[in-house]
Order: C-alpha cells, then structure tokens, then sequence
C-alpha cells in the first residue's frame, strides 16, 4: 500500500504537436512543482484534427513525435511518471493508432495501449463521427506497475464499456484510467456519473485528464478532468474547461478499504443469459 500525490493536466490541443508540446510542458512543470508524482495528460494530447487528410499531414510515427520527445525528456528532468493519455501516431497500413504512453522518471516507455472502442456516432445536435474510418483499434488491454500502484490504461469511449475496467480490476488495478476529449454535449449529460460508477463499482480510483473548450478545428469539449476514490467521491476537479491541472492525494489502502466492505469482484458468479420464449397466447 502507498500514498503518493497524482495530477490530471486539463489541455485545448490544437492542430500543430509542437505548440501542443509546449502548452503541456508548462502545465507538467507546474503539477511536478505542486508535488505530483504521476500526472497524466489528456487523449489526444499532441494534436486535434477534424480532417482525416490534416491530421496525416502533421502526425508522425511515434519515435518522431515532438510532443512524445518532449515527455520523455521531461519525465526523466522531473522524476516523475507521465501518462500521456494518448497521442495520434502514424500506426501504418493508411491508419492511425490512437495510442496512450507511460514514460517512467528514466524516460523510457513503461507501456502503451490503443484504443479499442471507436466513437462511430451521429448526435442530435448533428455532430458526427467515424473513428474507425481513421484509427485501427488496439486489440488487448493494459495495466501497468509502478512504484506506488498497479495502473490500468483506458482512453474516453472505453468508459462506456464497463469489462475493460473489470478485467483490469479482477488483475488488482487499484487505479484505472479514462483520458478523454469528450464533447461538450455527450459530457454535459454523462461525464461524471460514468467517471464516479467505474470507480463505485470496481472499489478503485478513476484519473481521467480531459480536454476542454473551443478548439482549432471546430470542436468544443467538455473539460472537467476528475479524480474519483474508491468509494465514488470526487476528489479533484478542473471546474469547468480552461486548460490547468488538478491535484490530489491517492492512498491505495482505500482500494482494499472499499474492496471489503462491497467485495463485487469477490462475489461475481458465472451465469447464462437465456432468452425466454414467452408465452404462445394471453392467459385467460
């Protein structure tokens, strides 16, 4: 069990990595000098961009990627864990990888992970979109193991999906992890009441750093980077959707804590979801 403090850097990406990169830095700077240990950024971090032609004209592989060189410089200066909550990278095949990093204070990669949940959605207020007609999905989940905690990695649409979550839960994942750019209408109706019940019903802490406002490329997202405990309580928040970070302190026996007073994972059971014929006629 460890205490140790974690950050959520809240961003309004553009559409050029390296002004992106920089933003980001003074607000890692800033977290690291708060005393936070692990700070985690928000999806798509190095760039946003609606058109599918743009974004390959200012993505690169990850090894070039100038806001991937600056974490890992940064992370080793700093000596802290830095969770990019992903960037867009060039994955091959015509595709892009939708891919989250954890540098380690070496600044070397600890792990990675891809997206798996493609937001493939047209929404009332006529906003539409088709991730997968631009990204190739990952195909595992991840969790990783640090110092203080054993970490899951997610990225947005995947809050919705609630076995990536259980899965890293049932592996000992004491915190889990959703870096998001959620748009302001799906946020507004949804954010925090996914962000609090991933962390209620698997007794674990949710960190999901956030983008939020009126970005380059037309869109608006909701903001409000969160960090829930184990029993669903907020324990930090960027009120509203201007680009700053929020701190708080995690103690991981409160994962136990809240583990053994509603052991969930503990009492699942194997079933069989059957459909019933029903009846052939109305009873009399």
């Amino acid at each position: 069990m460890a205490s140790f403090t974690a950050a959520c850097v809240q961003m309004r990406s553009g559409k050029t990595p390296a002004d992106n990169a920089k933003a980001a830095e003074a607000l890692i700077r800033a977290a690291a000098r708060d005393g936070a240990r692990y700070i985690q950024t928000p999806e798509m971090s190095n760039v946003l961009v609606r058109s599918r032609d743009e974004l390959f004209e200012r993505i690169s592989e990850a090894g070039k990627d100038p806001f991937l060189t600056m974490a890992r410089r940064l992370a080793e200066e700093l000596n802290v864990y830095l969770h990019l909550g992903s960037l867009a990278v060039l994955a091959g095949g015509g595709k892009v990888a939708n891919r989250a990093f954890l540098i380690a204070p070496d600044g070397s990669v600890a792990a990675t992970y891809d997206k798996i949940h493609m937001f493939d959605v047209d929404l009332p207020n006529g906003e539409s979109w088709r991730e997968s007609a631009t990204y190739e999905p990952g195909t595992r989940s991840a969790i990783v193991d640090l110092p203080f905690a054993r970490i899951g990695m997610a990225v947005c649409y995947d809050i919705r999906f609630p076995a990536i979550f259980r899965s890293q839960a049932r592996k000992g994942a004491e915190i889990l992890t959703g870096p998001a750019a959620f748009t302001r209408q799906t946020g507004e109706a949804h954010w925090h009441v996914l962000q609090r019940a991933r962390a209620i019903e698997n007794g674990a802490f949710v960190i999901s750093a956030a983008q939020g406002g009126a970005h380059e490329d037309g869109r608006e997202t909701y903001g409000h980077s969160l960090i829930v405990d184990p029993w669903g309580k907020v324990l930090g928040e960027v009120d509203g959707d201007e680009p700053g970070y929020v701190l708080a302190e995690i103690d991981t026996q409160k994962v136990a804590e809240a583990r053994g007073r509603i052991p969930a994972i503990a009492n699942e059971r194997e079933f069989v979801c059957s459909v019933a014929e029903g009846l052939k006629e109305m009873p009399a």
